[in-house]
């Protein structure tokens, strides 16, 4: 552990995304900076999260190329062997690659002195780790969260798996109950489908990706549909057991009980803040057990000094929020900015198979708001690179203020809905009009043609 100074600039508590990016820009000003993490650098992101899934949904979807592959005029293996381990060993070896990017000694390198172990507040101005004490004038708070474990009637008894823990698997589930239909749900599930389990989806709400769109749910439901998945919707897990050799999940739906089977349960049901063991209160910081920590719309806290980014903090927990919230705590922590969230202009992404990305406003949110708004929708079979590509499957849907053609917000639904958000993103951030932004010359053909098309129609 490195010798604390007598009072720190800035302190750091957790090193994801947020709390990396903070303290390289910190360092950079020529601030000392204090890092602190309770286990890996990285995060959520880059240990249990976006670059493992990722990963290997890409593997998944090699596999269900192979089994597809007559659609697009070659002939099938006779037999597509699934290679599970070999898989996994993919996920830790591409991990691996990334965090190569991330380490102790780059950070010290840069000046930041990096402490190891749980910290707590002990006063408004100072925080325990590891036996030392300390004083900071500034800190930030950017521990992120932790998987939300329903309370189910045997489940941890029983024994499920998370996104922190389905990585570590050794044998593959022949099949996999999975509770929650929200993103990590989503993804998950579909991915051991395509590698072989017999996946089922058991989803409290009445729809998948409840915050989204409900024709790009029902696209997605489809999709599962095609896939082999088995869907419960407006289903409540009640219990979970074991009859020795596997796992029992009792489900209810209409007072109807029936009990699923599986070799593994996968929890998907959300996030749970990680402020419980930080002593807020002795930081005179305000927060709530599910919200997170209660920030204004500068992040900071209720303790003008202490400020907050990320996941801990936020309404959408996205890896890319992060880097930018932590941008904006230096700014403004730091050299007396005054940089606001409400400013920023943030996409997202579910990577299933077809994606579903937004940006901006939602329909529904429009008539809350009573805000007029003009939607034009481009389904994807109508452009000519989804079809040469096979991907026919989602749309593009951009809503435009009634009477103008200043986009309000975007729903994309299609294999690479995630990379066509950023056109759209990029407009509403520079005030580009759907008009202009159909303007732009695009080499011929591409899928994000789809978005030239809807400027066509917006006269």
């Amino acid at each position: 552990m490195p010798k604390p100074v007598n009072v720190y600039p800035l302190i750091i508590l957790g090193a994801g995304p947020a709390g990396l990016a903070a303290a390289h820009q910190a360092a950079q000003l020529g601030f000392k900076v204090a890092l602190i993490e309770r286990t890996l650098l990285g995060g959520i992101c880059l240990n249990t999260g976006c670059v493992p899934s990722k990963t290997l949904i890409r593997t998944s979807r090699l596999y269900e190329e192979m089994r597809r592959a007559e659609h697009f005029g070659v002939q099938s293996p006779a037999t597509i062997a699934v290679d599970f381990p070999a898989a996994m060993k993919r996920v830790r070896r591409v991990r691996s690659r990334i965090a190569r990017e991330i380490s102790a000694e780059g950070l010290r390198a840069q000046g930041v002195d990096l402490f190891f172990g749980d910290a707590s507040f002990v006063a408004p101005d100072a925080i325990r780790v590891a036996g030392d004490v300390l004083r900071f004038k500034k800190a930030l708070i950017a521990t992120g969260t932790r998987p939300t474990i329903p309370s189910i009637d045997g489940l941890a008894r029983t024994g499920y798996r998370t996104h922190e823990t389905i990585f570590e698997l050794k044998e593959f589930p022949n099949r996999l109950v999975a509770i929650g239909g929200g993103p990590v749900g989503c993804e998950l599930a579909q991915a051991f489908c395509r590698l072989g389990s017999q996946v089922t989806i058991v989803q409290k709400e009445p729809m998948f990706l409840s915050n989204e769109e409900r024709d790009a749910a029902q696209i997605l439901h489809e999709a599962f549909d095609r896939d082999g998945i088995e869907i419960h919707l407006n289903t409540e897990t009640v219990a979970v057991r074991s009859d020795g050799q596997h796992k029992l999940i009792d489900v209810l739906r209409e007072g109807n009980r029936m009990t699923l089977t599986a070799d593994e349960i996968l929890v998907g049901v959300g996030e749970t803040p990680n402020v419980d063991s930080l002593n807020l209160e002795a930081a005179r910081v305000e927060y709530d057990a599910v919200e997170g920590i209660r920030v204004d719309d500068f992040l900071a806290t209720t303790n003008p000094d202490i400020y907050a980014a990320g996941d801990v903090c936020a309404k959408r927990r996205l890896t890319h929020f992060e880097s930018e919230s932590s941008a904006i705590v230096v700014k403004n922590a730091l050299r007396s900015g005054r940089a606001r969230v409400s400013d920023l202009t943030i996409p997202w992404c579910t990577f299933t198979d077809p994606e579903i990305a937004h940006v901006g406003i939602y329909v529904r949110e429009a008539r809350q708001k009573e805000i007029p708004i003009k939607s034009f929708t481009v389904p994807m079979h109508e452009v000519h690179r989804a079809i040469c590509d096979g991907e026919e499957e989602g749309f593009v849907k951009i809503h435009v203020r009634e009477g103008t053609d200043t986009i309000m917000g975007a729903t994309v639904v299609c294999r690479h809905a995630g990379e066509m958000i950023n056109d759209i993103t990029l407009a509403i951030q520079s005030g580009i009009g759907l008009r202009k932004l159909g303007r732009v010359i695009r080499p011929y053909p591409t899928q994000a043609a789809a978005i030239q098309i809807a400027a066509a129609a917006c006269r």
